[in-house]
């Protein structure tokens, strides 16, 4: 459904430049930004997005990935079409690198019946907005999120972090957790791979720190982009230094989609990039790898708090308040 979006200025001759992430395009008539989904229509901008739905599930909170965040729970999650970025290796390609078409497979859902049908899921903790890159259909996704708040649902966004100042502030007052992924540390492997820049991202994970939102961090590994040693150590550093050394990390192992080609991650390349994040990081998990432990420890008394297989996860060293049935050390802030 078109509808008119926010952060925009109308420019001279009916072009319009759109404020809502850094690429701050401006677009002439009939023309869209680099998302695909929001088309300058006579001289205002609009979102070509709002209310069409591409994937709609009901999905484990882990999926997202979010392990500190209601481990074990159960999360109404939907994506609709288009992103802000390029990324050549993109694994969500059918929804997020295409306009919203009108042959392409969508269902309408009002801001209302999203928020009925989580409701009525017994055991369903809120509404998470991801598949694609929630960014593109801010409008769809903010009016989604006031509702939810209301009818106390928790809200959850998965992003690639590449928004401005002031429509994150808008969003902060309704998003309860964010996974992010910070694709690289890199200006050059955003620039040449994602077609974007790494310094939005890094001032974004940073105003949701600093807001004091559930943050989770997410780095796909990719070889020969972006899994040199040095770079990886600069980067977990900048994380525990700027977001916290209690930051969730996720390293996640990357295979061959889209555009690109390359071979999947060496297991080993993931198993030795863990260590390192180590180093610097409490909580490091290496996602994309079956038989993987990814259990949750103490970190005060070592007792294992969390244990997962998979989507299946057992909070073994929890008492019903979040701590841990040992030490009695806080692990699970009730958010």
């Amino acid at each position: 459904m078109s509808t008119e979006a926010q952060y925009y200025i109308p420019l001279s001759d009916k072009t319009v430049q759109c404020t809502l992430c850094p690429h701050n395009c401006i677009l002439r008539e009939g023309k869209a930004g680099i998302c695909r989904v929001r088309v300058n229509q006579d001289g205002k901008l609009f979102t070509e997005v709002n209310g069409y739905v591409s994937a709609f599930h009901f999905d484990p909170i882990e999926k997202k990935p979010l392990y500190h965040y209601y481990p074990g729970s159960t999360i109404l999650s939907l994506g609709t079409y288009g992103c802000n970025l390029r990324c050549f290796f993109c694994q969500n390609c059918t929804i997020s690198q295409t306009a919203a078409e009108p042959e392409l497979p969508r269902t309408y859902y009002t801001p209302e019946e999203i928020v009925n049908i989580a409701l009525k899921r017994k055991g369903n903790i809120g509404i998470a907005f991801t598949y694609n890159e929630p960014i593109v259909w801010f409008e769809y996704m903010l009016d989604i999120a006031r509702l939810a708040k209301q009818a106390g649902l928790k809200t959850v966004m998965v992003t690639n972090g590449f928004i401005n100042k002031e429509p994150l502030t808008t969003l902060l007052a309704f998003i309860d957790a964010f996974s992010v992924d910070l694709k690289a540390f890199k200006d050059e492997f955003y620039t040449k791979v994602t077609s974007s820049k790494l310094e939005p991202v890094k001032e974004t994970l940073k105003q949701i720190s600093q807001a004091g939102k559930h943050l989770e961090v997410v780095n796909l590994v990719i070889p020969e982009l972006n899994d040199d040693v040095a770079t990886y150590t600069t980067m977990v550093n900048w994380i525990a230094s700027e977001l916290g050394k209690d930051t969730v990390f996720h390293i996640s192992r990357y295979f061959p989609s889209y555009r690109l080609t390359t071979e999947a991650t060496p297991i080993s390349s993931i198993r030795n990039l863990k260590l390192l994040a180590e180093k610097s990081l409490t909580y490091v998990y290496a996602g994309n790898i079956s038989a993987e432990s990814n259990d949750t420890y103490c970190q005060q008394c070592n007792n294992i708090l969390i244990t997962r297989n998979g989507y299946t996860v057992n909070k073994i060293g929890l008492d019903t308040e979040g701590n841990c049935t040992r030490c009695g050390k806080l692990f699970l802030k009730k958010t």
